[in-house]
């Protein structure tokens, strides 16, 4: 892999399908004519599938047709709507559910075989032994390795149906034998909160990276221990964080809010207006909020800012959020597809509304990120362009924006430098994790005296280790000098290891050391007390 000295940019969007209508002028006879009675708009497009069914002069695959068509009609309402093959429908219904029927590994194909990273905790892997460096080389007699290795093969392999069994035939390295395992398949749980730990004694923090079906249970469970530890502060970390499901976030915003307090308006086609209102007492009503977000925080993870915001509970600390505030809901099209299909737009308590315009079009409207950059609003609060005529007032007299996103109460500008946008792209893109794997893999025994709490404290990525990263990245072939950013790239690597040892809690906590939202916290709490 080699960087040249372009700029590599992370680019925000929302990944929408694209399509064009199909149309043509058709001259049939009146034998064709005759088939259809009907001249309703719904029929139109049904005569014309037919059509094409029926008297098109090659075979065409008229499922792809419809695909397109569909699409097409989606794309011309606004960017949110959206079509949801058969085909993918499982994994997007997994990922919003928040849990799968399956195993419970976390892997890597390496070397065409499937290396387990970690097990899930509780899960039918952890319980039978499985250990992370692991190879699943057989499934039920059916090889999992070389031409057989396929990703979606593995996974259709190893997920099945609640409670069904499963034999594997695993490798381990490490003692040099094949160990034969029988498991029963479990709900397992896909983790919508990344983290939650005490940043000190005063201040806790917990980190949500959507808004699932589960992410209210995960959240509670991660909340009530920090609430009894005697927390008087705590981190809402929304930054990346693309929403989800809107009941999640408002039974979030029940535990920070009291009881029968506004949070959420929504407007229908008809013009109906349902205020949404805090049902419970909650478990933090009395503890001070920060609330993290940036230019990806969206939806979802809005209505809790802009809730918040409005009602003057806590500080939102970082850049403009997203702006997406439109309502969607699933609906089934009969044939295992489904349609996503805004329903309504929301409005924050105060009543203004946080959608970005999209009357440009789809390419203007996931090009915003590019166009923040371009105008400097990533890096100067001052850059950001607000309209007065959409300026609100919460209760207590703060002012507050609608149009494009939630402005944050404390600006956080990005750091842009090429050298740090280049190892987040390490860090993300997965070269890192392969890295670490390989470098696990070697000789995991080399961490076997270390607890989580020791390796945070103590241990210290070698400048060897560093030095062979770059190696690895080919990041000495760069035009760039990584001297300077040794010790962020040696961090990372670090927080790298330890989420394939101990999970998402301590690679978080090493990820947010010295993060600058999280010392703007630490400044404003020590001025609070």
């Amino acid at each position: 892999m080699k960087f040249s000295s372009k700029y590599i940019p992370l680019l925000i969007g929302v990944a929408v399908a694209a399509g064009v209508f199909i149309g043509s002028k058709l001259n049939f006879g009146d034998s064709t004519e005759k088939i259809f009675a009907t001249n309703s708009k719904k029929d139109k497009l049904n005569r014309l599938i037919d059509y094409i069914d029926f008297e098109y002069v090659d075979q065409i695959n008229t499922d792809s047709i419809v695909d397109v068509t569909v699409n097409g009609i989606l794309k011309n309402l606004d960017p949110h709507s959206v079509y949801i093959p058969g085909s993918e429908y499982e994994s997007v219904a997994e990922d919003m559910r928040g849990k799968f029927v399956g195993i419970g590994v976390s892997f890597y194909i390496y070397e065409d075989t499937v290396s387990v990273i970690s097990t899930i905790d509780g899960g039918p892997a952890e319980k039978v032994g499985i250990k992370p460096g692991d190879r699943i080389l057989y499934v039920n007699d059916k090889p999992l390795f070389g031409d057989f290795g396929k990703r979606d093969l593995i996974t259709a392999s190893l997920r099945g149906k609640l409670n069904s069994k499963v034999e594997l035939k695993v490798f381990r390295r490490s003692e040099q034998k094949i160990i034969d395992f029988k498991l029963t398949r479990k709900e397992v749980a896909l983790k919508s909160v990344d983290a939650g730990y005490k940043i000190n004694e005063n201040i806790g923090y917990i980190k949500v990276n959507r808004f699932a079906e589960t992410t209210y249970d995960e959240f509670e469970e991660t909340l009530k221990p920090l609430v009894k530890s005697g927390i008087q502060s705590l981190v809402l970390d929304l930054r990346d964080n693309p929403g989800g499901y809107v009941f999640a976030a408002e039974r979030m915003l029940d535990d920070f809010l009291e009881k029968g307090t506004l949070i959420l308006k929504t407007k229908n086609k008809s013009g109906v207006i349902e205020d949404t209102y805090t049902k419970r007492n909650g478990l933090f009503e009395d503890g001070k909020i920060y609330i993290l977000v940036n230019e990806n925080s969206a939806s979802a993870s809005e209505i809790v800012a802009g809730a918040l915001q409005d009602n003057d509970k806590g500080v939102v600390i970082g850049r403009r959020t997203y702006g997406k505030g439109l309502v969607q809901r699933e609906m089934s099209l009969g044939d295992g597809s489904a349609v996503r299909l805004t329903v309504a737009r929301y409005y924050t308590p105060t009543g203004r509304s946080i959608q970005r315009p999209y009357v440009n079009g789809d390419r203007s409207y996931f090009r915003d990120y590019q166009q923040r950059y371009k105008n400097g609003e990533l890096v100067s609060l001052d850059s950001i362009q607000v309209n007065d005529s959409l300026q609100y007032q919460t209760p207590n007299g703060k002012i507050v924006y609608g149009g494009g996103g939630i402005l944050p109460d404390v600006f956080i500008p990005k750091d842009l430098s090429e050298e740090n946008e280049i190892i987040n792209y390490l860090s993300q893109s997965g070269l890192m994790n392969y890295f670490v794997f390989e470098q696990l893999d070697k000789n995991r025994s080399l961490f076997d005296t270390f607890d989580a709490e020791m390796f945070y404290e103590e241990f210290e990525v070698s400048q060897s280790l560093f030095n062979e990263f770059i190696n690895y990245a080919r990041l000495g072939e760069s035009e760039f000098e990584f001297s300077g950013y040794e010790k962020l790239m040696k961090k990372h690597l670090k927080a790298t290891i330890a989420q394939q040892l101990f999970g998402g809690d301590y690679y978080q906590k090493i990820i947010n050391q010295n993060d600058p939202m999280i010392e703007k916290v630490l400044d404003i709490d020590n001025l609070e007390e």
